[in-house]
């Protein structure tokens, strides 16, 4: 089995991933296991974050690394909370006060269109010169109270038309079929055959 380490301390993600690449024969260790620690996301976008995750865990663990940069943007606020959704509230993360700030941001708003945001970056050593790199959208809407229990992060908010059910509602198959990290696996499944 082939490891691969995931520039990321998150179960929830790990989980997600992991239901994605096992069937191939990839094992994800989760950085924080190899005692590597959270890299700085200095950047303004999804893409150089996700790169500069993903070095830094292929550098502290000499493995081929997989960074996921994700995030909600809300058209309303001008894509906020965008490559801050996983601190928006502020420090420590919360996923119930990241929803709360939302909801309060989004008070009176009646656009309430969103999508939530994800770029894969795999690097095969630090200094690999062509990552592969994968992004998915995956588009909704805003409710005005969080349903479901399933998911994580903006979940409960980001409700699907096409299902008529939060992401929050959804079983892990379906939401690991139809979100933007789903999306952004896929398409870098197809190109695994290149590591």
């Amino acid at each position: 089995m082939k490891q691969l380490v995931l520039a990321s301390n998150n179960a929830k993600k790990l989980k997600e991933l992991d239901a994605l690449l096992a069937p191939l024969g990839f094992a994800i260790i989760p950085q924080g296991q190899l005692g590597i620690p959270e890299a700085e996301e200095p950047f303004g976008t999804f893409i150089e974050n996700a790169l500069a995750k993903a070095r830094h865990a292929a550098q502290h663990s000499g493995l081929p690394a997989l960074a996921d940069d994700s995030g909600l943007c809300v058209r309303a606020l001008g894509g906020a909370p965008g490559v801050l959704s996983a601190r928006y509230a502020g420090e420590p993360k919360s996923d119930a006060r990241n929803n709360a700030r939302l909801l309060a941001d989004l008070a009176g708003q009646t656009d309430r269109r969103a999508h939530f945001v994800s770029l894969l970056v795999l690097v095969r050593g630090a200094d690999d010169p062509q990552p592969i790199i994968a992004e998915g959208e995956w588009h909704g809407e805003i409710l005005a109270t969080p349903r479901g229990a399933e998911g994580f992060g903006y979940d409960p908010l980001f409700y699907v038309p096409a299902c008529c059910q939060t992401a929050a509602e959804l079983d892990a198959a379906t939401k690991n079929r139809l979100s933007h990290r789903g999306q952004a696996m896929q398409q870098l499944i197809a190109r695994l055959p290149a590591l």
